[in-house]
């Protein structure tokens, strides 16, 4: 019997494992098809898309734009290429796949355009901690605060720490004030007139026609603590939004959590509202002193003379010369220190 001569081609060799040929080249997905998500449920991106000859009223150059739209719904996935990448509700995603939104179909997210806004919070105010920031909402253009006159009572630590988070996220806040039936909107209104923020003062059964007109084509995040109302208002405006509503606790004085997770509505009238859950602490470690200061221009150049690494809370602070010689009003040092004590971790309550 002739020896058999071998050579490489009859060494059959095993391929490791993840030895598939890789390319840094990804598909361009020229096809994707543009999709607004208004919701997210572990893993799973609800998306309006919009059908064809739908465009909705898209306002060119406005951050808006693209947000206002009509179509079906699509449930999707995130596509693997993305890796960790986040998707929040307000983001404007592309889309492969069965977008038909047709019963137990699934597309894919295999990208998201570029965000205009993010609404962020930390999960602590300690920069020494795990320092993750929250993605809460994308692309808003205005941020309602809403906070009730009373029962629960007003905290307006936890609004500084919003409007702290609004000069973050460069998106307009908006003060609206609830349950004016009961108690009196005036020291709130005079605290906050230093700010020059805008508000409106709502009672139960009374009209809402100052609030449609403040969110009349826009995309505005509704934040506050439990019990506020914030549900009862979105289902007053928006009459099909079913969102569960709940008492304040009368012990605790607190609410109870009713909304589980952000979900974003179209108005009748034009502009989305994104309803969120309420919160009860809202970190700032991710804000630096420089962004709080950005909200105060008339405040700014007086900084020049503070020495290096001033938090503009001490005695050594150059901004209260520079108020005393009539530069800039008192008041909006007063607010200025506010927020920054909220962001230092002062406590949300008074």
């Amino acid at each position: 019997m002739r020896k058999r001569e071998y050579d490489e081609d009859d060494v059959r060799v095993r391929p490791g494992k993840g030895s598939r040929p890789r390319t840094r080249i990804r598909p361009a997905h020229e096809d994707a098809v543009q999709g607004f998500v208004v919701a997210v449920d572990r893993g799973r991106y609800t998306c309006l898309v919009e059908s064809a000859g739908e465009r909705g009223r898209r306002r060119r150059g406005d951050r808006a734009e693209g947000a206002t739209m009509s179509g079906r719904v699509v449930v999707a996935m995130k596509a693997r290429e993305l890796g960790r990448k986040g998707i929040v509700v307000g983001d404007r995603v592309a889309l492969v796949g069965d977008v038909s939104g047709a019963s137990d179909t699934l597309a894919r997210v295999v990208r998201v355009e570029p965000r205009t806004s993010m609404l962020r919070r930390s999960a602590d105010d300690t920069e020494d901690t795990d320092g993750i920031e929250r993605p809460v909402v994308a692309n808003a253009d205005q941020l309602v605060i809403v906070t009730a006159l009373a029962d629960p009572p007003p905290r307006p630590r936890m609004i500084d720490r919003m409007l702290v988070a609004a000069f973050d996220a460069d998106i307009e806040p908006v003060l609206c004030l609830t349950k004016a039936d009961l108690a009196s909107p005036q020291e709130l209104v005079s605290l906050y007139a230093p700010l020059g923020v805008p508000y409106v003062v709502l009672q139960k059964g009374g009209s809402l026609d100052d609030l449609r007109e403040c969110l009349g084509d826009r995309t505005s995040v509704l934040v506050g603590h439990s019990g506020v109302g914030k549900s009862t208002l979105v289902n007053a405006l928006v009459p099909d939004a079913n969102r569960a509503v709940s008492h304040v606790n009368a012990v605790t004085g607190r609410g109870r959590h009713t909304s589980t997770s952000a979900v974003a509505l179209e108005l009748p009238g034009g502009g989305w509202i994104i309803d969120t859950p309420g919160i009860r602490s809202f970190g700032l470690a991710h804000v630096s002193v420089e962004t709080v200061l950005a909200g105060f221009p008339d405040l700014v150049e007086g900084t020049v003379e503070c020495p290096k690494g001033c938090n503009h809370l001490g005695e050594e602070c150059a901004l209260d010369a520079w108020t005393a010689a009539g530069h800039a009003d008192p008041a909006r040092l007063v607010s200025l220190r506010r927020l920054l004590a909220s962001r230092e971790g002062a406590p949300d309550d008074d």
